[in-house]
């Protein structure tokens, strides 16, 4: 089990460190741009080249069954979880096989508002509780996956 950080934005990379750390967890922090990471044998930098989708893809092309990966993109949520992989926004939601269906349909809608000229708003900004939920979303995840391997 390894746990894959789609980081350029990633808002929980420190709390991702802690849950890995206390599992054992390897940590790949992936973005196309140098991130400053702790000094960890169990946490690795992986810069990919520049361009849309590319961290995407390598995450989604190392993804196997039980890993995790935390990721605000869905088309990327929706791979991982045709890899077997478990997805989880920074916000603690998780992406699953009941959820990603709508999730793709509504972010399609969105972008085609967008499309437009409409102004949607965007996202609301990131709270204290969003952090926590994360961290029991998390942690729930690593157990959820430690079980399946018993």
């Amino acid at each position: 089990m390894r746990i894959f950080i789609d980081a350029d934005a990633c808002p929980v990379k420190d709390e991702t460190y802690k849950v890995a750390g206390r599992y054992g967890l390897k940590v790949f922090v992936v973005s196309n741009s140098f991130i400053q990471i702790p000094a960890s044998p169990l946490i690795e930098r992986r810069i990919v080249d520049a361009g849309p989708d590319v961290a995407d893809d390598w995450i989604a092309g190392e993804t196997q069954p039980g890993d995790i990966v935390v990721t605000n993109d869905i088309p990327l949520a929706d791979r991982v979880l045709k890899a077997g992989g478990a997805a989880i926004a920074p916000n603690g939601r998780a992406f699953t096989a009941d959820s990603i269906g709508s999730a793709l349909a509504q972010r399609s809608i969105m972008e085609h508002i967008r499309s437009t000229g409409e102004i949607t708003g965007g996202p609301r900004p990131f709270a204290g509780a969003d952090r926590s939920r994360f961290l029991q979303a998390l942690d729930e995840a690593v157990n959820r996956e430690r079980r399946k391997r018993r």
